[in-house]
């Protein structure tokens, strides 16, 4: 069999195994551009060592695109399409993960702020779009990907319920905003509906000036912008600045804050905002909770509390 169709029949598993494998489905398409489509059995080791490492520095891409292949190799050995894997057996030193980065308050008000920046005459809905969009990804956690999805049917502002459609294992959810989110998604939603609706109720809700969905790399190349604009740098120790998907992380560990300095049972209330987010477990959600100055403040003034009168205040 071609490289092709070994993988057209895995990615074909995945899916109905119930999952989404949007992005393993690209890198695949990726290696089978590359590779030139031969029978699987005749993709050598160097020609896979060499889209493992890619055009530029070494990443944890790399370790992305080691495990979609490794998947796909013991698929196409399982089914006896390939004696061996031509996959390295040693795995690279790769660089730390970036970590993750919470805004502060007057962070995320420079940020909003800096959106007024992007006001031109030929396309007055993008401003309000990127301010609309962040205050979205803030108040209500979602991922970017998923944002940019939405159609507007999906954003129900007389009820305050969005609903995001086939995320992870094409699981959809219904996240509910607050009022002031409503109200300043309700004022962007007008201003799109007078842009073109190619596909009706089903158009996305953030756009082109044309109707047409936005990319993530368009939108992550304004967001450097704003963030520049905003006087958001680097970190101490970090080698890169606080990234789009930054906002996710700060919504968990904002609503965690609010919940410590409220008195509420943070504990319990863990699995639900892990329901919110979208997370499998809980376990997904900590990954969230970095432990800045002010989380840290919150819990110890919480178990000194605790270890005083034998119960949280």
């Amino acid at each position: 069999m071609t490289l092709g169709e070994v993988i057209d029949a895995y990615v074909a598993l995945q899916r109905a195994r119930g999952v989404r494998f949007e992005g393993g489905r690209a890198l695949l398409s990726q290696f089978r551009r590359e590779m030139g489509d031969p029978p699987i059995d005749h993709v050598c080791a160097e020609a896979v060592v060499n889209f493992l490492q890619g055009r530029g520095a070494l990443s944890a891409t790399w370790l992305l695109k080691y495990r979609v292949l490794s998947g796909l190799y013991r698929f196409a050995i399982g089914r006896g399409h390939v004696d061996k894997s031509p996959l390295p057996m040693a795995t690279p030193k790769l660089p730390l993960q970036q970590t993750p980065y919470v805004y502060s308050n007057d962070e995320l008000r420079r940020l909003l702020a800096a959106t007024t920046s992007l006001h031109v005459a030929h396309s007055p809905l993008r401003a309000p779009m990127y301010r609309a969009l962040l205050l979205l990804l803030y108040g209500s956690g979602l991922r970017i990907g998923e944002a940019l999805r939405l159609t507007l049917r999906d954003v129900d502002l007389d009820e305050g319920v969005i609903t995001v459609r086939d995320t992870k294992f094409y699981k959809s959810r219904l996240v509910p905003v607050g009022p002031k989110l409503a109200q300043e998604l309700a004022a962007f939603a007008a201003l799109r509906r007078r842009h073109p609706l190619p596909d009706g109720e089903v158009s996305r809700f953030f756009t082109t000036r044309a109707g047409r969905g936005c990319s993530y790399q368009a939108i992550n190349i304004v967001f450097q912008r704003l963030r520049r604009a905003a006087g958001i740098v680097c970190p101490p120790g970090e080698s890169k600045p606080p990234r789009l998907h930054d906002l996710r992380h700060t919504a968990a560990v904002h609503r965690v804050i609010a919940w410590y300095r409220s008195g509420q049972d943070v504990q319990r209330l863990l699995p639900h905002l892990a329901t919110y987010l979208g997370h499998i477990d809980v376990k997904s959600t900590q990954r969230y909770l970095k432990m800045t100055p002010e989380l840290l403040h919150e819990a110890s003034q919480r178990f000194s509390s605790y270890s005083q009168w034998g119960q949280p205040s």
